[in-house]
């Protein structure tokens, strides 16, 4: 569902899918081609969420940012299930694993990989092309070239599944 708050409301791309049961709450853009999965919350109450072209927010993932300031996601990131996001920036290509959480004024760079279950805390910048795991998250590694194959191949995915969504749609069983 789409809110509008505070004289604020999402904006949408084309052939972005956004499930009936994600809440996307005032001031929002999402770009192009996006997937916004079942139980997904995005809160642009306080402050602007901008989301790029191809990235998929799986299911139960909670996206917010601080009062007044701007939370960039770049393009073709994928945002695990259940990862909470708080931060500043996440660059293009990104991936959050399933269960982390990047916390506030935190930024993630382009093509790095926060392990699911990691936690980027505040202010912390993890480098572009970085495995970062743990509690608090520290670098592992750096993205190779299997890392950039699967993720791709992964976002692929969610893209496909945003148009078969759009098209078929969900069907209710009685």
């Amino acid at each position: 569902m789409l809110y509008r708050f505070d004289g604020k409301q999402p904006m949408i791309g084309k052939e972005t899918y956004i499930s009936e049961t994600a809440t996307v709450i005032g001031d929002v853009v999402i770009g192009n081609n996006c997937y916004v999965g079942h139980g997904a919350i995005i809160r642009g109450d306080y402050g602007r969420i901008e989301i790029g072209d191809g990235t998929a927010v799986e299911e139960g993932v909670i996206i917010h940012c601080p009062p007044k300031e701007v939370h960039v996601i770049g393009r073709t990131v994928t945002i695990g299930h259940g990862a909470v996001i708080h931060g500043k920036r996440i660059g293009d290509n990104a991936v959050i694993g399933l269960g982390a959480a990047v916390s506030i004024w935190s930024e993630v760079g382009e093509w790095a990989i926060v392990a699911e279950g990691a936690v980027v805390k505040m202010n912390q910048v993890v480098p572009a092309m970085t495995v970062v795991a743990g509690n608090p998250a520290r670098a592992v590694r750096k993205v190779d070239e299997e890392d950039r194959r699967l993720w791709n191949w992964g976002k692929l995915v969610y893209i496909e599944l945003a148009k078969k969504y759009l098209k078929e749609g969900m069907q209710p069983v009685d």
